[in-house]
């Protein structure tokens, strides 16, 4: 299942599975940024019972758009400029991780390797939940969402840690420097969960931050409350 590093996969940043395993999986988002869906790379061995099992078996007809959109993914993703994507989507999680651990959160794992990072919440707060601070941080515009942690304490819909990645805020356009001023910003939502007033000044700092990164002309990257 490489569903999640696919991307960094396709830019030399993440080892390949591919030369050592019978079948390989992944979805067609996430850091390869195509459209939603997924693909299966196979031996030959394989193939046709797999063939079988995907159609008629759990597949309908093929939608010839998606297809098409996950061509032109799969192009991006041949493409030179894909490396440094890759690269910078590494860099800025390292870049971020080292922020967050500087401001005394604990990273599961203590840091990362690749665009993904767990911080488990109970180094901020121990009655502070994945859930609680996802929506302080839904309300200062920040995306971001609640994941388990080992041993985790809560039940899944609520959880103990907060799951971070780079790859939008690369494809937005943003480097270190930006990492560090997301990385504060972090870090004072949860640290200010509870007031109203911080948590507007942070979605006016992140509105700030984002504007010269609209990831479409004439749409506001962080819309104004209301």
């Amino acid at each position: 299942d490489a569903a999640h590093v696919a991307g960094l996969i396709a830019g030399g940043v993440h080892p390949n599975p591919v030369p050592v395993a019978d079948v390989v999986t992944f979805t067609t988002h996430k850091t390869l940024r195509g459209s939603r869906g997924g693909c299966i790379l196979t031996t030959e061995e394989q193939a046709e019972a797999i063939d079988k099992a995907v159609f008629p078996g759990s597949q309908g007809g093929p939608l010839d758009h998606v297809i098409a959109a996950k061509a032109v993914a799969f192009g991006e993703a041949a493409r030179p400029d894909f490396r440094d994507y890759a690269s910078r989507i590494v860099a800025n999680a390292s870049r971020l991780a080292s922020r967050l651990i500087g401001h005394g959160l604990r990273l599961v794992s203590g840091g990362t390797d690749n665009h993904l990072m767990l911080v488990d919440l109970r180094s901020v707060d121990d009655g502070l939940s994945g859930k609680k601070a996802r929506l302080a941080l839904d309300a200062a515009g920040i995306s971001l969402n609640e994941n388990t942690v080992p041993d985790d304490p809560r039940p899944p819909y609520i959880t103990s840690g907060l799951r971070i990645g780079t790859p939008a805020v690369t494809t937005q356009g943003m480097g270190l420097e930006e990492m560090d001023q997301v990385g504060d910003l972090i870090h004072r939502v949860l640290i200010g969960r509870d007031d109203s007033d911080e948590l507007a000044a942070v979605r006016a700092e992140v509105r700030d931050l984002c504007s010269g990164m609209a990831p479409y002309p004439g749409l506001a990257a962080v819309p104004s409350p209301g």
